[in-house]
């Protein structure tokens, strides 16, 4: 379990980092080559002001019309992303795993904060599994690969938990928390989990176009 532990946390750790960041720049060069190719009057009417007025507006809960239709989905889905990307940034072991391998360091959550975001990512990824059996939209458009990401997705956070909480054994947790984390790092480019570069990249897309051709809002 020692040299698995170390394996993990050394050179997969490296190479999970890699592949993700590596694979979300080859995706966004490729995104654009192909916007360029097939669609090049995008870049005519491109606008930085509309774009970014976009993606500031979808960003603020209940200010797209969506938000307002859908309160409880926005409200969790809100929650759920500010603490999936905040927990693990600022989670003191996380920090001190970094501060340990790279020299860099910044501030940290309490045990408790990280523990309470922890779970609300794990009841928000519940609440997304019980919407994609409920609605008829999302079911539709769901299959084995969605289920197969939100466990993903749910996996580092709830051995992390178990792990801290030092429930079943504690070395198994943790060896399985750093791979389901580099596991769900790697998978990010390559599935619909990279929606966290695609978002930006379709609100300023539409901001430009609506904002700078169609003269509206498109939110």
């Amino acid at each position: 379990m020692h040299s698995i532990y170390n394996f993990a946390t050394g050179p997969l750790c490296w190479a999970a980092f890699i592949i993700f960041i590596g694979g979300l720049l080859l995706k966004f060069i490729s995104m654009v080559r192909r916007a360029r190719s097939s669609e090049p009057y995008i870049f005519g009417y491109f606008s930085p002001y509309f774009g970014l007025r976009s993606v500031i507006a979808w960003l603020i809960p209940f200010v797209p019309r969506n938000g307002k239709l859908n309160p409880v989905f926005t409200v969790v889905t809100f929650a759920f992303h500010i603490c999936l990307l905040v927990a693990p940034l600022f989670l003191m072991a996380h920090v001190m795993l970094l501060q340990e391998g790279v020299g860099m360091h910044w501030g940290t959550l309490s045990d408790a904060t990280a523990d309470v975001m922890t779970v609300i990512v794990l009841v928000g990824l519940a609440y997304f599994a019980y919407r994609r059996c409920t609605d008829p939209t999302a079911k539709y458009v769901t299959g084995p690969k969605e289920w197969v990401l939100l466990a993903l997705v749910a996996a580092p956070f709830l051995t992390g938990f178990l792990a801290y909480h030092q429930i079943f054994d504690y070395q198994v947790m943790v060896v399985l928390h750093i791979l389901s984390g580099e596991a769900m790092l790697i998978a990010i480019p390559f599935t619909w989990l990279s929606h966290m570069l695609l978002f930006p990249m379709v609100r300023m897309y539409q901001g430009s176009e609506f904002g700078g051709v169609r003269h509206v809002k498109d939110w």
